[in-house]
């Protein structure tokens, strides 16, 4: 059986706001460090219950992800994607190649941007037959 548990971060920054470029390299930028470093905080202070644990440790996840901007159209629904995938699985100690669904929505709230989540620790997923590669 799935385990699931639920969040709510804060907005993550959009994908041009998420990167400098320093001495010809592309870093994270200030901007990024600083939500990924909040939205960490915020989930070591989830209390992870022991099913989901013990599911996570052996299974996959799927993340279910709910983006509210504060215009319909400012922002790609995607752009937000790539770090809030890494900031939940190292924060839960999970390799994000073990992320094998994701669900996202695009939702306007301009009063409060946020994403809210939901991860869902997979017991069991099926690939489809595995095909020869060349």
């Amino acid at each position: 059986m799935a385990e699931i548990i639920s969040f709510t971060l804060s907005l993550p920054p959009s994908i041009n706001s998420q990167y400098a470029t320093v001495n010809g390299r592309r870093v994270l930028s200030r901007t990024a460090q600083r939500w990924k470093k909040e939205a960490t905080q915020a989930l070591d202070r989830l209390v992870l219950p022991e099913p989901f644990v013990a599911t996570l440790q052996k299974g996959y996840l799927a993340l279910f992800i709910d983006f509210y901007f504060e215009t319909p159209l400012r922002r790609d629904l995607d752009g937000g994607l790539k770090i809030t995938q890494d900031v939940i699985c190292q924060a839960l100690g999970i390799d994000d190649r073990r992320v094998v669904d994701i669900h996202l929505v695009k939702r306007i709230d301009p009063l409060r941007p946020r994403i809210e989540v939901e991860v869902e620790a997979l017991d069991d997923w099926a690939f489809e037959d595995e095909r020869q590669v060349l």
